[in-house]
């Protein structure tokens, strides 16, 4: 195991360990649509900004950084932290930076560095001048840490990742002192010169800070803070062989920076004391970053481990990052979530003291919102049952008008075309229908939207005796939907014209994994085992009416009575491809209950 890799994991099973609070405080809370709680709570980082300004802290300046590690693509929960840096910031009329922890380059990549730029200007924000990296402050980490070393605070030690682990102690034990923590100033700075000179392998030589092997914070037990990794570095090439942990570089780039409120993770609650010592060692005036935690986003049927949204990409279990089933921020983009149902989830939620699980409908109900106001209505059958309206002038076509979108005043109307032959969606035809079918019947009538009744007259099935097509008439004195005679027609349905309507690929998406917590599995399983099959249908022969003929990607339309979608990146001239991005309603739960 690599010092780094030791590292990362001896942080992951210390913060399970030392988190503060009484267990009712751990427990999980659940909120779904309609049980939105706005509380004290939820504006607690406000509150302590607030407090800083009226005594004057840092000049009554707000400055705050989005810090993401470029080692792949952001996710839902990223959002919200982008959201609330940002917004903080413009609350307080202050400045973001955009700061990359590019610390370690075994994991890091150019293409990450410019996912993440562009899912932040998506989201509708703007960084303070351009974007900062970790890496740009090497050479003064560097003259830092040989700082601390001489103030007799920092020592190399020659342990292996192992040893390390070995003598860090346990919660009720203290840890065991390194044979090298003695070793003098001279000897110290002689080892990390070279150390950096590449006369060492990965491995060999750590420095740590010397603090206490016996504190109760077992992350202040000689942290960590340089380890030897030969490997280049997306920006400084084979400039470096020694590379800054993240608790070392961290307070130390917010400090360079001028950020006053360093806001983080609540899994990063332990690492304040290690945070604020660091500052410690190095801080020249009463300037100081304070660093406030708040709790991470968890949804339900969602995976937010990055390491484990990797595997799904490496493993083909998806087409990539941006797969619209998965919740990175390019996925739910490609899906056709909007930028301002983001930032209305996030500021839905609110931020707490405690961790939460969110229900994912929460966040559906938030694009529903959006795209109920924003989105133009259009007609689409994606399971297509040919309708013949014997009654009809073979070589007429009638243009209606249709509304664009009733909650848009301003959108205007559009006009479609009824012809001879129609599509309807097969769902809409039942031959043996129960009691309360009201939709279409040998013998019964519906209102085709905006267009005329229409009654089934005779059903042709093909050789193996499968429903073929429907023989229809149409009343022509019910043009628009009207019943001049007074009848009443229960059904309306939709439908486009076969001859006008274009050819589609419609991919319906849905959750990913079959349970709230992907985690919960049995012996021998992983979450893989919890993936939903039928988390993607492909309809590869759908009909959308030709008003949407010069659609763009990432082009939101409601398909009447169907659900939102929006144009795929994939789609090319004279082949339109469409993600569904939500139902018009929740059907999750009756899907549930059904299977049980």
């Amino acid at each position: 195991m690599s010092d780094f890799t030791f590292s990362r994991n001896f942080v992951r099973l210390n913060t399970k360990q030392f988190q503060m609070g009484s267990p009712e405080e751990k427990k999980e809370s659940i909120a779904s649509e309609g049980d939105i709680k706005t509380t004290k709570a939820a504006n607690f980082i406000n509150n302590l900004i607030e407090e800083d300004l009226a005594a004057g802290k840092n000049g009554k300046r707000v400055h705050t950084r989005f810090p993401p590690e470029p080692n792949g693509y952001l996710h839902i929960g990223h959002a919200k932290s982008i959201c609330l840096n940002f917004g903080l910031a413009q609350q307080y009329n202050g400045l973001t930076n955009l700061r990359f922890d590019d610390t370690n380059p075994t994991k890091e990549d150019v293409e990450y560095v410019d996912s993440i730029k562009e899912d932040v200007q998506w989201l509708g924000f703007k960084w303070n001048d351009q974007e900062l990296y970790a890496s740009d402050y090497f050479e003064q980490l560097f003259e830092w840490a040989v700082k601390i070393i001489q103030s007799g605070n920092a020592y190399v030690d020659d342990q292996t990742a192992e040893e390390i682990s070995r003598n860090r102690g346990t919660v009720t034990k203290p840890g065991i002192e390194s044979p090298y923590r003695n070793r003098s100033v001279e000897e110290n700075l002689d080892l990390f010169y070279r150390m950096r000179k590449g006369e060492f392998p990965d491995g060999a030589k750590v420095l740590r800070a010397k603090i206490d092997m016996a504190d109760n914070n077992m992350l202040m037990r000689d942290p960590l803070m340089y380890r030897i990794i030969h490997a280049d570095h997306h920006r400084t090439g084979d400039k470096w062989c020694i590379y800054p942990m993240y608790d070392y570089a961290h307070g130390q780039c917010d400090y360079l920076e001028g950020i006053t409120h360093s806001i983080c993770t609540l899994e990063f609650e332990i690492h304040r004391p290690l945070y604020n010592w660091f500052l410690d060692q190095i801080a020249t005036s009463d300037y100081r970053p304070r660093q406030i935690e708040f709790s991470r986003l968890n949804l339900t049927y969602t995976m937010m481990s990055k390491r484990k949204l990797l595997k799904l990409v490496e493993d083909k279990y998806v087409s990539g990052w941006d797969d619209p089933r998965m919740p990175t921020i390019s996925g739910i983009r490609r899906r056709g979530y909007t930028p301002e149902s983001i930032r209305n989830f996030a500021e839905m939620i609110g931020v707490a003291k405690r961790d939460q699980l969110i229900d994912v409908s929460q966040l559906e109900y938030c694009v529903r919102e959006d795209l109920n106001k924003r989105a133009n209505r259009v007609m689409a059958v994606l399971n297509p049952l040919k309708v013949v309206i014997t009654n009809y002038p073979d070589d007429q076509v009638d243009e209606l008008d249709a509304i664009n979108n009733p909650e848009d005043p301003n959108a205007g109307s559009r006009k479609i075309q009824f012809s001879k032959v129609l599509y309807i969606e097969r769902e809409d035809f039942m031959e043996n229908p129960p009691k309360k079918f009201f939709r279409l019947f040998p013998g019964g009538e519906v209102r085709m939207r905006y267009a005329y009744f229409v009654r089934c007259n005779e059903v042709i099935k093909d050789e193996e005796g499968n429903i073929a097509e429907l023989h229809c008439t149409y009343d022509p004195a019910s043009r628009g939907g009207n019943s001049p005679d007074g009848r009443k027609v229960k059904g309306t349905i939709h439908w486009v014209s076969a001859q006008h309507a274009i050819e589609a690929e419609v991919r319906l998406f849905d959750r990913l994994f079959v349970k709230e917590n992907p985690e919960d599995v049995a012996e021998g399983q992983s979450f893989i085992d919890n993936l939903n099959p039928d988390s993607l249908i492909v309809l590869p022969k759908a009909y959308v009416e030709p008003s949407v003929a010069d659609a763009k990607p990432l082009d939101s339309f409601q398909f009447e009575r169907l659900g939102y979608f929006c144009v795929d990146t994939d789609s090319a001239k004279g082949k339109l491809v469409f993600n569904r991005t939500t139902t018009l309603k929740d059907s999750w739960s009756k899907i549930e209950k059904a299977g049980q």
